[in-house]
């Protein structure tokens, strides 16, 4: 079965691919697709955001289609960054600026009170345009420096609940085991299973 995603991102679509499996879906990118759309996310929470994205990529393809919004929640920080996560320093920001405004924000914040989640919600919309939503999150505490060289974002910073390790401390297969993308896709997954086999019956 074929799913669009609504992303450009190619390490987004080999992430999706790692958690959902290779052998039952066939994952293609919005650029993969020829699809160059401005989606203006102006949503108030990560469904209505993952949601835009879903449907402006649906109203172009005739395949299923799959979107997510994520973001950072910071406890102390009455959960900000939360959907601005991307641009928590700025319109301009990068990851670099992003971190520093959060490691400033939490300068003399104890480690108790450091406590977090990353927030992932999936929308789903199959072939007929059902629309469907899937979120998943995954709980830690915000560290007082980066560490790790792996992943991207906030993933230097965010030390998973249980362990002293960062997102970006994680091998690609740890971080798909845990992550709050991960999380949400194994919860769609029933579905997107019974849609598969569906399409091959």
């Amino acid at each position: 079965m074929k799913i669009v995603i609504a992303t450009g991102n190619r390490h987004k679509k080999v992430e999706v691919g790692q958690i959902l499996g290779e052998d039952l879906f066939d994952l293609s990118t919005m650029k993969e697709e020829g699809l160059d759309l401005d989606i203006v996310e102006d949503g108030d929470s990560f469904e209505e955001n993952a949601l835009i994205k879903a449907r402006e990529v649906k109203a172009h393809t005739p395949y299923a289609v799959l979107a997510d919004d994520s973001g950072l929640e910071v406890d102390f920080l009455n959960n900000a960054p939360g959907i601005y996560s991307a641009r928590y320093a700025g319109e301009e920001a990068n990851d670099a600026r992003n971190n520093e405004k959060l490691l400033e924000a939490l300068k003399d914040v104890p480690e108790e009170k450091r406590t977090a989640r990353f927030v992932c919600v999936i929308a789903y919309i199959d072939e007929k345009g059902e629309e469907f939503l899937f979120r998943g999150k995954c709980p830690g505490r915000i560290a007082f420096a980066l560490q790790g060289e792996g992943g991207f974002g906030y993933d230097p910073l965010f030390l998973v609940e249980g362990g002293n390790k960062t997102y970006a401390q994680l091998t690609e297969e740890e971080k798909n085991a845990i992550s709050h993308r991960a999380v949400a896709l194994q919860k769609a997954m029933p579905l997107l299973e019974k849609h598969a086999k569906e399409q091959d019956s």
